[in-house]
């Protein structure tokens, strides 16, 4: 079938020859058109349908968020943003990927024409996956994109007199493309109280993580927050790896245990590495240990959720090809033949739930 079509959209008269030019070295893609903003972008989507659409958000007249709403809800069509790496790019993005955007590859902010040759590679791979993709109509955002939700005042109630007891279960989750919608769903479902932390390795670059664990705890019951180094594991919170940094856990004397970070080097192309974390938990035999493995690409988390349920993991769960945005690394996890449940995306919370039991 190739070469794919793919639309390009920048407000850069020389951003767009960048782009087109690094799309047109790969011959699985051609440049189909381009657009100078978001107006033109979705009428160019209707009249030229492309197989997937890079995506600029600053632009005048109509910028890549509101361009990227119209397209979601009315010709889905796969969309890379191109977000700046600071840290009101990482909230724009995480808005972006809400409204039902692909994937992003971050460009650094002021010279931009130089450095942007730097992620190539990342922007022709997830192209390349995109390209084969069907996405879905978003008609709503998952959560409001304008402001954040707050909390229930009894939520906060309940912790602040919450008793602490000693931990028995633990929860981690990996995910790549696709993951932060599928983070939402799975975290907004779980209730307060819950018997356990969450470890959760996303496969992002610094900032980005901090704002989505930002994102995330506006909307769950759950605690989420970016990892610190020597936090203490607590029920209830969810922990999210920092970008640029594999998080691992180790015992802190009876019955408590924290997070360690580190700049080791990427596993599986990645840090944080799914695979990290997941070896790291093999030693806590004492703890029922359920494993979460969701949409992505790759096949990062695959071997460490094998190690895992070799040596005792209670649940190992794979979401469902059917609500997978990339089937990559739940499909390696199932091929291991180390998978206890295959789930669609919104089943997940509630096996969860049932795995750990009741509220604390």
């Amino acid at each position: 079938m190739p070469p794919y079509d793919v639309l390009v959209v920048d407000d850069s008269v020389f951003m767009r020859k960048i782009i087109s030019d690094f799309i047109g070295e790969d011959p699985e893609l051609r440049v189909v058109g381009t657009a100078r903003n978001g107006r033109e972008a979705i009428e160019m989507v209707k009249k030229l349908n492309p197989n997937a659409v890079t995506m600029d958000i600053e632009m005048p007249e109509m910028n890549g968020l509101d361009a990227l709403r119209t397209i979601m809800r009315e010709h889905p069509v796969p969309v890379i943003m191109l977000s700046s790496l600071t840290q009101a790019g990482a909230m724009e993005t995480i808005r972006a990927l809400d409204l039902g955007a692909f994937d992003f590859v971050g460009k650094p902010s002021g010279s931009i024409s130089l450095d942007l040759y730097k992620v190539k590679q990342n922007l022709l791979e997830k192209l390349r996956v995109a390209v084969r993709t069907k996405v879905k109509g978003v008609h709503a955002p998952i959560r409001p994109v304008s402001s954040q939700t707050v909390k229930p005042a009894v939520k906060t109630e309940k912790r602040s007199v919450a008793q602490p007891a000693p931990l028995e279960h633990l929860v981690a989750i990996g995910t790549s493309t696709g993951g932060p919608r599928a983070l939402h769903q799975v975290l907004s479902q779980i209730p307060d109280g819950f018997r356990a932390p969450v470890l959760i390795v996303q496969h992002m670059p610094p900032n980005f993580t901090k704002s989505l664990a930002q994102r995330l705890d506006s909307d769950s019951y759950l605690r989420v927050v970016e990892a610190e180094p020597g936090m203490v594991l607590k029920s209830a919170t969810a922990y999210v790896a920092p970008g640029g940094y594999h998080m691992t856990v180790a015992r802190n004397g009876a019955n408590s245990y924290k997070i360690h970070l580190s700049k080791e080097d990427p596993r599986n192309g990645h840090r944080p590495s799914v695979d990290v974390l997941f070896e790291s938990l093999l030693p806590l035999k004492e703890l029922k240990r359920h494993i979460v493995i969701m949409t992505g690409m790759g096949s990062d988390g695959a071997k460490g959720m094998l190690a895992l349920k070799q040596s005792g993991a209670i649940t190992t769960i794979a979401e469902a090809e059917q609500t997978c945005v990339v089937y990559g690394m739940p499909r390696a996890a199932v091929e291991l033949g180390c998978v206890t449940d295959v789930l669609p995306l919104q089943q997940i919370a509630a096996r969860l739930m049932q795995a750990v039991g009741g509220q604390s």
